[in-house]
């Protein structure tokens, strides 16, 4: 394939990972995928037993393979996890499994002498379990968006005397069923959680909401809210704000009355902060026939007891926390100083990289309008046609 001496290291064997390592093999660059669990798809293996892709299966395939027609419109967990194993298989990944990358620090170069840091004159050295040491031409960081669960420091948490779980551990609702269960976080894991439990047996289920979601429904008249979120993509943040309120007055019923107000900022505004809507699968029906209620936010625990944003308590048998996850980079890049913001999460993504490290790329930390398998496919094609310029190939 290549005549480079050193190859491409990819870290993290998810669909982020995979993409771009694919993506960097048709243009004759050697990748290697290093993945610290035993399978590729690690993330989507662990994810709870309902969950399917919020964005359609022709818009959510990675370059080069395409997703088969029987797995439907809307992809199942089990199915993506099939498409990426099959996806490895296909374009002949090289895939190192079983090692987790620790470290990464730059070769000397950084930039000031003309050299973009992965030409001979600088690279990467990777350090990993076992002792290993890699060198690596560049790097591409998809160790993934939801890698470290995030739970509060509410005061009493450790002393609460309630199951009391990351929804990162949740898989289905048997284990909740007849029980009285909290679910803490109103993005799209927790509502969908919410709903999986009213209809798997739970004898109630509430829901904790700090600052109230703007829902959307997936499909309209079979027109995919995916497809809308990239056709606004570019649009100026007030306009589409406005045609957003718009569509929401017609298409979603107001749920004020059940605790769940319309938001007070705009669909684009919150998701330039970070909040992408919550796409309906079940929970305006759970939330209007009364299977899943709405309560105030958590601000603490006080032994059995959960106390809320409004000063009521509550005491459910179990509290499922949907409270997100954190990038966990810090160790991974520590010592390389702007490459993360104040937030832990990477300055630059796709093709873009800091201008201080050369030859570093991230994929997949992002979670856009447009699809995140959609995006982390297009990153993958950018990131390579970057690093091919600056890797030795053959002639």
């Amino acid at each position: 394939m290549t005549t480079q001496p050193r190859p491409v290291y990819v870290i993290g064997g998810g669909p982020g990972g995979l993409a771009a390592a694919a993506a960097l093999r048709a243009r004759g660059v050697r990748a290697v995928v290093v993945e610290k669990s035993d399978e590729v798809g690690a993330s989507w293996r662990r994810h709870y037993d309902r969950l399917h892709l919020h964005t359609t299966r022709r818009l959510s395939a990675l370059p080069g393979l395409a997703m088969p027609r029987r797995f439907g419109r809307w992809v199942s967990r089990d199915d993506v996890v099939r498409y990426l194993e099959k996806y490895a298989e296909f374009h002949e990944l090289e895939v190192v499994t079983g090692v987790e990358v620790t470290h990464i620090e730059s070769n000397g170069s950084d930039g000031s002498d003309g050299s973009d840091g992965s030409d001979g004159n600088g690279g990467w050295t990777l350090h990993a379990t076992g002792g290993r040491v890699l060198t690596a031409a560049a790097v591409v960081v998809a160790t993934g968006f939801n890698h470290t669960p995030r739970l509060p420091d509410w005061p009493g948490r450790d002393t609460y005397t309630g199951q009391l779980s990351h929804a990162a551990d949740y898989r289905n609702p048997t284990p909740y069923a007849g029980l009285d269960v909290l679910v803490v976080g109103v993005g799209n894991t927790g509502a969908e959680i919410a709903v999986d439990l009213a209809e798997g047996g739970a004898a109630r289920v509430r829901l904790a909401v700090r600052t109230a979601p703007h829902i959307v429904r997936r499909s309209t008249a079979g027109w995919p809210a995916q497809r809308t979120g990239i056709l606004v993509r570019r649009l100026p943040v007030r306009l589409v704000d406005r045609l957003g309120a718009l569509v929401a007055r017609v298409s979603v019923p107001d749920l004020s009355a059940y605790g769940l107000p319309r938001p007070g900022t705009g669909l684009y505004s919150r998701v330039e902060e970070g909040a992408i809507p919550v796409q309906d699968v079940g929970l305006i029906d759970a939330v209007r026939a009364g299977r899943v209620e709405p309560v105030a936010a958590v601000e603490a625990f006080d032994g059995a007891e959960v106390v809320l944003a409004d000063g009521s308590r509550i005491t459910p048998d179990a509290v499922v926390a949907a409270t997100g996850y954190r990038r966990a980079l810090e160790g991974l890049l520590g010592g390389l100083d702007g490459v993360l913001d104040e937030r832990g999460r990477p300055r630059t993504l796709g093709a873009h990289n800091p201008a201080h490290a050369p030859g570093l790329y991230f994929t997949g930390f992002s979670n856009p309008i447009s699809g995140m398998f959609r995006e982390m496919a297009r990153d993958a094609e950018k990131i390579a046609k970057a690093v091919a310029r600056h890797v030795r190939t053959p002639a």
